[in-house]
């Protein structure tokens, strides 16, 4: 029986540099995945950081990671052919096919586009699997902009409303929050039409209370708690809100069992 608790080597083949503090360290991995689940990166001596997985390809899995602390600093000072250890995948993913044949409509902020990346990935490369899909993804600035390449080629196939809070300068970004195009969003089939929303926390809120608002029923709507991971097995108690643990039972969920984690 594996020991979920030993990390395996796994070497970096890539690293793509998308602003001064967020890097994608493309990893080798050969195993299922699904988007929105996580690894935990590890170094000796410095140690680990659950990191959510923002890309799945032929042996290898993406991790878009953020400088923001001693390991993840850490992470940083390494380059291809370098290695790494991971634990994972853990916890609950986005299944893309309960989205397929669906208008789909994806909300993310900053960073929560990391989690639907491996999504709408899927179904602008797959466009006759869904009806539709639009992408509203908000950043705090330009400089901020997560995956330029990937939303110019999404842009090909896929209604996509990039906006940032605010500009200086030129830009072909819109101004404003996510929130507000959401009212635009024209949907067919309100019974079927489903949405993935991933985000700071108050973002989350405000945006499924919009897509409410809009017609979508509560139990078409996703989520992620995924700042609230931790040890990854459900045994350090970080991330349990009411009898739920995140690491296991999420941090993606549906709307209804999503909306009742209170913490």
């Amino acid at each position: 029986m594996r020991n979920e608790y030993i990390p395996f080597i796994s070497e970096i083949t890539e690293v793509i540099k998308h602003t001064d503090i967020e890097y994608t360290f493309r990893m080798t991995y050969e195993g299922d995945v699904r988007p929105g689940q996580f690894f935990e990166v590890s170094l000796p001596k410095y140690g680990e950081a659950p990191i959510s997985v923002s890309g799945i390809g032929d042996g290898t899995v993406d991790l878009t990671i953020r400088k923001v602390g001693h390991v993840t600093g850490e992470i940083f000072e390494n380059y291809v052919g370098d290695k790494l250890f991971l634990r994972g995948p853990y916890g609950n993913g986005f299944d893309v096919d309960d989205y397929k044949g669906k208008e789909i409509l994806v909300v993310a902020g900053g960073t929560g586009l990391s989690p639907v990346r491996g999504v709408v990935d899927y179904f602008a490369t797959h466009q006759s699997e869904a009806k539709s899909l639009t992408l509203i993804a908000g950043f705090k600035s330009p400089n901020d902009i997560l995956f330029f390449e990937d939303i110019a080629r999404w842009k090909q196939h896929a209604q996509v409303i990039l906006t940032v809070d605010c500009a200086e300068g030129d830009t072909d970004c819109h101004i404003g929050l996510v929130t507000q195009f959401i009212p635009d969003i024209k949907i067919e089939n309100m019974d079927e039409a489903v949405a993935v929303v991933v985000g700071p926390p108050i973002m989350m809120r405000f945006s499924v209370m919009g897509l409410l608002d809009l017609g979508l029923k509560e139990e078409n709507i996703w989520i992620s708690q995924e700042r609230k991971m931790c040890c990854g097995i459900g045994k350090c108690g970080h991330c349990k809100i009411g009898e739920s643990y995140v690491c296991i039972d999420g941090p993606v969920y549906r709307y209804p069992e999503g909306k009742l984690l209170i913490d």
